[in-house]
């Protein structure tokens, strides 16, 4: 109960609209077990895009609002999954900015200040966190890439999730998302670098 106290004291700070978990956990596929099951998840929050319908050259207070964000949604998605901080193998971020925003300030929710304070909550994570952003509008999917968070080369933690709000981003808003998750993809056999065979030391391997 304290922990959701405190996890909506900072979403209110934030001036968060909306927040939403998504916890994906698949047992089977093609009439094969899933063993251990692929469990993944995904916490989303909706805010206003303070420069909205203007320009702006500095976007410091949107690159301060993603590294809230980046501790805010890491937590909820690792209470979604309720597991240990050490037992998450793959992480992603995204954002899509509504009509009245532009591009760069998805970039600044995500890339300058973001990922330090999502690999706090989990632990650490040596590789790069996967990306993506685009524009929208209410209704429209985000994609949320998925890698592995200690060596990008392990081909079985490239994966994804879909974000979808009804209504949302409207036009003076930004959906992020953050994902985490605990295995790679369902029966994955594609070869290449295992989970169990990194040293964990680059990013990549």
């Amino acid at each position: 109960m304290r922990a959701a106290a405190e996890m909506g004291a900072r979403a209110r700070d934030l001036g968060i609209r909306k927040l939403v978990t998504q916890v994906e956990r698949t047992e089977r596929e093609m009439g094969q077990a899933v063993t251990p099951p692929a469990i993944r998840a995904l916490a989303a929050a909706v805010i206003a895009n303070p420069f909205a319908g203007r320009f702006e050259p500095d976007l410091t207070p949107l690159i301060d609002t993603g590294a809230a964000l980046g501790e805010v949604l890491a937590r909820a998605a690792l209470d979604a999954l309720g597991c240990a901080p050490e037992a998450v193998q793959g992480y992603g971020k995204s954002a899509m900015v509504g009509e009245d925003g532009e591009w760069e300030h998805a970039a600044a929710l995500l890339h300058p200040s973001m990922g330090a304070p999502l690999r706090a909550v989990i632990g650490g994570g040596r590789a790069l966190i996967p990306s993506t952003k685009r524009m929208g509008g209410p209704g429209q999917v985000l994609d949320l890439p998925l890698g592995h968070k200690d060596a990008a080369y392990v081909r079985s933690h490239f994966d994804g999730m879909e974000v979808r709000m009804s209504d949302a981003p409207r036009a003076g808003e930004i959906l992020v998302a953050v994902g985490l998750a605990l295995t790679g993809r369902p029966l994955a056999r594609v070869g290449g670098l295992r989970h169990d065979e990194i040293t964990g030391e680059d990013g990549l391997r």
